[in-house]
């Protein structure tokens, strides 16, 4: 009686029988080939000639198919092992695969990636070595390309009512946007970015890379500093679908009191000093220390004459405290001995305290 046995469809060996193929095993002619035949053609790693790597010349992001990435790397040779083990294939009937890669660097712009490969097949260990060179090519991404170009889409004006906008108020306003826009960026926006800021006797125009980027940067502003905005809309030209595209100016304004000016609300009461503008206007009645709120919501609209700021006070000495209701220190301005309120800010105890001489009267300022 004749033994069935398989044969090799290229020498014609026999070869052992072999198990019905399981779901996902290689199946077809190859399959059924005798181990020396198989490992003839067989090739453990399918590797390109070469590679080449775009960067992106200004802000170091790669070229990743149709879209640039920020990477965040110091050099990009840890960039071009990412490339080169995205771009290497191993064969599929490879099992427990290893690999190592050592790069060469030849140039700035040139690096060799010397790879080691080792997997089982066919129960057999098989090992390849193959050299992939890679090329850093510079070139500009979309975003830096509109930012040099001077693209925008919003405007953030910010200005103040009435008033000059402090010093203090400009720089906080141009954190709280470079700030926002970082934070974007961070999360992977990459279409986020101020294109530039222009100075202003008036205040700060702050151009940004879309209109939802200004809008909500006006908002911070706002939030922050108090105040409000208003937005108006140009039309500046029509996208490839035939889309209107509109240019937005978000013009934020200031409360028309700032935190830190010293106010007199003409009410009878005397002078306050501002404490916020968030909403309604508050502050501390400087001769008695006790809270003031405003009774409108707008910080802008109570009437008031402005006085002079903190910043405006000085340290002058203490006399005498004469009672709980007054107490004597110096002016200022003439050094007289002069007695006003005693307000609850003030410890009896304290040799100076802090004075603000307007129209002759000295009034007493909290420490900051």
């Amino acid at each position: 009686m004749s033994e069935s046995r398989e044969f090799c469809p290229r020498c014609g060996d026999a070869v052992p029988e072999r198990r019905e193929p399981l779901p996902g095993d290689p199946r077809g002619r190859d399959a059924l080939l005798c181990d020396d035949c198989y490992f003839e053609d067989f090739e453990l790693v399918d590797a390109p000639d070469r590679i080449e790597v775009l960067v992106c010349s200004g802000c170091g992001a790669v070229r990743r198919g149709e879209s640039w990435r920020d990477v965040g790397a110091r050099d990009y040779t840890d960039v071009a092992v990412d490339e080169v083990a995205e771009a290497l294939g191993v064969h599929v009937a490879a099992e427990d695969v290893e690999w190592g890669v050592e790069p060469e660097q030849v140039d700035e712009n040139n690096v060799r990636m010397h790879c080691r490969f080792s997997g089982v097949v066919r129960g057999t260990l098989r090992s390849a070595e193959v050299t992939v060179p890679v090329k850093i090519s510079r070139g500009t991404c979309d975003r830096c390309g509109r930012i040099a170009g001077g693209y925008y889409a919003g405007v953030v004006q910010v200005r103040a009512d009435e008033r000059d906008l402090m010093s203090a108020e400009r720089a906080e306003a141009l954190d709280i946007a470079e700030s926002y826009v970082a934070d974007q960026e961070a999360d992977g926006d990459r279409e986020a970015f101020i294109t530039e800021v222009n100075e202003t006797d008036d205040g700060p125009d702050i151009k940004l890379s879309s209109n939802r980027l200004a809008q909500n940067v006006a908002t911070r502003i706002t939030e922050s500093l108090g105040g409000s905005f208003e937005s108006y809309p140009t039309l500046v030209t029509e996208d490839g679908d035939g889309n209107e595209v509109y240019r937005v100016t978000f013009a934020v304004r200031l409360p028309r009191y700032a935190e830190g000016e010293i106010l007199d609300p003409e009410d009878g009461d005397g002078p306050v000093l501002v404490t916020s503008v968030a909403g309604r206007l508050r502050g501390v009645r400087l001769a008695t220390g006790e809270e003031y709120t405003s009774e409108f919501e707008d910080a802008a609209a109570p009437d008031a004459t402005r006085l002079g700021r903190r910043d405006d006070a000085t340290e002058t000495t203490v006399v005498t405290v004469e009672d709980e209701n007054a107490i004597q220190v110096l002016d200022p301005v003439t050094y007289e001995a002069k007695t006003v309120p005693n307000p609850a800010f003030v410890d009896g105890d304290e040799d100076s305290v802090l004075a603000f001489e307007h129209g002759g009267e000295v009034h007493l300022v909290p420490e900051a």
